[in-house]
């Protein structure tokens, strides 16, 4: 075994061991190199199970964080998601791998150009990346049968719920501070929104507004 297939082989083992059993999810992320959007002095670690720095001040997550959040979203194949935090790219790349589309939007930049790069080096035609403020959703192609959200706020924004189709799941970090902040998954019901706790994570924050220009 070539030592590329034998490291591949245990980051998939190690994402299982944390509880993403979900065989769709494990194929999605042995298909996606976590290396590909991992640069600079970090380039080393992209295999290692922790979340990890990239431009702009943010971060990459955990990949296990990524399969249970993957997992928690039940994705089907003819689903619209809409991801709010598109950072490196890495986990709109795992849900192209399993929905039809996939909408990421970003408040960085930077990081939307060098996601659409990527993306396009990796030939993953249905995502679009766009420049906005997430916390806005996405108006113009809502509603979404799936949402997740890679940073937390303080409760799950109304605005990104009334995008949400009934029937529809929403995924995201709540917290009132960095310190303290738990995944919730959010079902669009006939009579409402139904919400599981699903474990302890820690996430930047979802903030307001597009990052200024420097």
């Amino acid at each position: 075994m070539t030592q590329d297939a034998e490291r591949k082989m245990q980051f998939i083992f190690g994402i299982r061991s944390k509880g993403v059993t979900d065989t769709h999810v494990l194929t999605a992320m042995e298909r996606i190199d976590r290396g590909q959007f991992v640069t600079g002095v970090f380039a080393a670690r992209a295999y290692e199970d922790v979340p990890l720095p990239i431009a702009c001040g943010q971060t990459i997550s955990q990949p296990s964080v990524v399969g249970l959040m993957t997992q928690a979203l039940k994705i089907s194949p003819r689903d619209k998601v809409l991801e709010v935090g598109t950072g490196s790219g890495y986990q709109a790349a795992i849900l192209s791998q399993l929905a039809r589309r996939v909408y990421t939007v970003e408040r960085h930049r930077p990081l939307v150009k060098q996601a659409a790069e990527t993306f396009q080096k990796l030939n993953l035609s249905n995502i679009t990346p766009i420049l906005a403020d997430g916390c806005h959703g996405l108006p113009d192609q809502a509603p979404f049968d799936r949402i997740i959200v890679t940073a937390a706020a303080e409760d799950p924004p109304s605005t990104l719920l009334s995008q949400l189709k009934p029937g529809g799941i929403m995924v995201i970090p709540v917290g009132q501070s960095d310190h303290v902040q738990h995944l919730i998954r959010v079902t669009r019901t006939d009579a409402g929104f139904d919400y599981d706790e699903l474990r302890s994570v820690r996430f930047v924050p979802l903030v307001e507004g597009l990052e200024k220009e420097r």
